[in-house]
């Protein structure tokens, strides 16, 4: 179905982007540690268990490769900006995420999550502005849309598109626990991994 479950298989994990299989098209997500990526990850296969979700963030620390049932990929990215990750795995972290993201063949676009609740944070930040100047496609993606509440929620919309230096329309917000616009985000990241530009113009800020 052109609007169900991501049919994601695990495939493997890897330090270097030399040892990952070709992909005939790829989305790579990426986010703060706690954004709830892996919660993401999961409804939008709608498996719970096919990413690991834990209490302790930062626990992500390789370069995790999912399968679509049509070849194409879905990468897993560790999470960034959590201290108590161990210092050692933390440095490499930025010598391992730069190799992927310059030399990754097939890395269709890159999805950073940003939490809707606490809006861009200077980290997140820092990284949109490094993505762009590795000259890479580019999709943000609010997270736990729940948390905020309704009578804030368009104004908080407008001031973190402005924070990530975009246009309201172009942030797509989302929530896993209460599967608000995963149908939506599932669609576009078929599209996106095809190098297709499919952003809905009806819903592209989450208002359903």
């Amino acid at each position: 179905m052109a609007d169900g479950p991501l049919q994601l298989q695990f495939v493997m994990s890897a330090t270097r982007v030399e040892d990952l299989p070709p992909t005939q098209g790829e989305v790579a997500v990426v986010g703060r540690s706690n954004v709830g990526k892996s919660s993401l990850v999961n409804a939008m296969a709608n498996r719970n268990q096919l990413a690991k979700v834990s209490k302790t963030p930062g626990r992500t620390q390789l370069l995790n490769l999912f399968e679509m049932a049509d070849g194409t990929t879905l990468m897993d990215l560790p999470g960034y900006g959590f201290a108590k990750v161990p210092g050692r795995i933390r440095a490499d972290w930025p010598k391992m995420i730069e190799g992927y993201l310059q030399r990754r063949e097939g890395l269709a676009s890159v999805i950073v999550l940003i939490d809707a609740e606490i809006g861009p944070t200077p980290l997140d930040v820092s990284t949109l502005a490094w993505l762009r100047e590795l000259g890479v496609p580019i999709r943000v993606v609010a997270t736990k849309q729940d948390k905020v509440k309704s009578s804030k929620r368009d104004k908080r919309k407008r001031d973190l598109a402005e924070g990530c230096g975009l246009a309201t329309r172009d942030v797509l917000w989302v929530s896993a626990s209460k599967n608000v616009n995963i149908v939506e985000l599932r669609r576009r990241v078929r599209s996106w991994v095809r190098f297709e530009d499919d952003d809905d113009p009806d819903d592209p800020d989450g208002r359903s």
